[in-house]
């Protein structure tokens, strides 16, 4: 969910004042806009991940000293947020705020709820077979709803504090653009379809869906009481798989199901982690906790720790399941993909945090991949 940067420097000899622009896309840059430098202001900043860009102007004052000596006496930087168009500007005026509410637009958060249940799914398939049609279909489907609920309710939470985080102050509800109270009505719209989509599944259980809209409900707030919100995250999106293994059996397996939830929660703990270290100077700042924050430079040893976890759990599940051969080639695969977001993370870069953050959907394909291969060879 690669930056490239650019930068330009002038220098007019005639005047006092040296200016630096710097061009930083994120992920895709709008065309240039002459009008953006026409305004006599100091600085402008606009910031954003996917679809937004940051533009910085900062302005320094010189001394002439002589032709060949300036001395520098100022620095003066000021921001602002500005938002940039994206594909749900497209989308009728009315509906554009819940859209980016429930962030439509970076679906790399669909991709993370959706894989534990669709691992559930498949691991749950009679052995020699894919698993059914109609339960993939209906997970694709549910899966949406609710991590745009999840979306919705995070941000209701946070919304005051969203409004002093440089990344987050042009949400809907911390922009004001949407009100508490539609905030409330639009999670419970999606938290409604969801469970319509899941009375559709054989065996599904109002306990375990009520379960999961607590834990959705109450993570957002474990980021002020806690330095492990991502562990709480991860117990969060990994009951989807318990949920969709009831839905499927009408009952559960702990030998398979126990692992499979550890092999999620240990990953989750990972990739949010890393997506932390973005906003950990902002998070100081407002009393934000996060496992970025509690493992500093440390970071990468806890990872790689959880990493190890995370492949040893899949590996008892493959077991315990009778997976066939091709799970333990793709389980390798997902191991690699692994070691080299965890060897290759910058995490004072929030470009590159991101960008590792974003490559976890392709390690939650590799291991669905592997599990119905796995699961039609066994």
């Amino acid at each position: 969910m690669a930056s490239l940067s650019v930068s330009h420097a002038s220098v007019f000899p005639t005047n006092p004042t040296t200016s630096l622009f710097k061009h930083r896309p994120a992920f895709r840059t709008p065309s240039a806009n002459p009008s953006l430098f026409s305004r006599k202001i100091d600085s402008c900043t606009s910031w954003s991940s996917n679809y937004e860009t940051r533009v910085s102007r900062t302005t320094m004052i010189t001394r002439s000293v002589g032709e060949d000596d300036r001395k520098l006496i100022g620095v003066q930087t000021n921001e602002e947020a500005v938002e940039v168009s994206s594909w749900v500007d497209c989308l009728p005026k009315e509906t554009r705020p819940y859209a980016k509410l429930a962030r439509v637009d970076k679906p790399i958060g669909t991709w993370l709820f959706m894989f534990p249940l669709a691992w559930s799914a498949a691991l749950a398939a009679p052995a020699g077979s894919l698993p059914d049609f109609k339960t993939l279909a209906l997970v694709f489907c549910a899966t949406p709803l609710l991590r745009g609920a999840a979306c919705t309710i995070n941000d209701f939470f946070d919304r005051d504090l969203d409004k002093l985080v440089e990344r987050t102050k042009l949400r809907p509800l911390a922009s004001g653009t949407v009100t508490p109270f539609q905030g409330l009505c639009f999670f419970g719209f999606q938290m409604l379809l969801f469970h319509g989509i899941l009375l559709q599944l054989a065996h599904n259980s109002l306990m375990y869906e009520a379960v999961y809209l607590f834990l959705i409900s109450t993570y957002p707030l474990m980021k002020r009481i806690t330095y492990w919100p991502q562990a709480y995250l991860g117990l969060t999106i990994n009951w989807g798989a318990i949920l969709v293994w009831h839905a499927v059996k009408g009952s559960l397996q702990p030998s398979i199901l126990f692992p499979l939830f550890l092999s999620g929660f240990f990953w989750t703990i990972l990739y949010d982690t890393i997506y932390a270290h973005q906003d950990k100077e902002d998070d100081m700042k407002v009393g934000i906790k996060s496992t970025a924050l509690k493992f500093g430079e440390s970071t990468k040893e806890w990872i790689s720790g959880f990493a190890t976890a995370c492949i040893g759990s899949f590996a008892l599940t493959g077991y315990n399941a009778a997976l066939g051969w091709p799970f333990y080639a793709f389980l390798a695969a997902a191991a690699a993909q692994l070691a080299w977001q965890i060897g290759t993370a910058n995490l004072s870069s929030p470009t590159d945090c991101n960008q590792k953050f974003v490559s976890n959907k392709w390690f939650g394909a590799i291991i669905f991949s592997g599990m119905l291969l796995g699961r039609v060879f066994s």
